[in-house]
């Protein structure tokens, strides 16, 4: 059986680095006896914040300095989870509030957390299927 012959990437991943050229550069360096370490350091840094907008689903204007917010749900996907979260969080202010469709349903296939259980974690009160009417006293 014939071998096939490995490329100049697939020797260099072979032995530790991540492409032919980084294997290119270390013979190099090693050829003219330079000290040299390959991807010893980490070094720390920040991805700089992105400003996102949210927009609710429904305005009610309870009196003139009271408004609710209210966002419905049917499926809760990861992203809008965060999103409200991060919301939530940076503005404690405003009462915001989720209408499910079906609050049992799960965050996900291997979790117990319903969409309800999350929302009270999260400190976003939430109803289900209907908005109650104390929502609006």
């Amino acid at each position: 059986m014939k071998r096939k012959k490995l490329s100049k990437e697939a020797v260099a991943k072979k032995y530790g680095f991540k492409s032919g050229l980084e294997e290119k550069i270390a013979n190099e360096l090693t050829d003219k006896k330079v000290n040299f370490g390959y991807e010893e350091e980490k070094i720390t840094y920040t991805i700089p914040e992105s400003l996102h907008k949210y927009t609710p689903d429904f305005k009610i204007k309870k009196s003139e300095d009271r408004i609710l917010y209210i966002e419905t749900k049917g499926r809760w996907v990861t992203a809008d989870r965060k999103k409200l979260k991060l919301v939530k969080e940076q503005h404690p202010e405003l009462d915001i509030r989720i209408l499910f469709q079906n609050a049992k349903n799960k965050i996900s296939k291997n979790s117990k957390t319903t969409y309800g259980d999350y929302a009270d974690k999260i400190g976003i009160p939430w109803a289900e299927k209907t908005i109650p009417d104390s929502w609006f006293e």
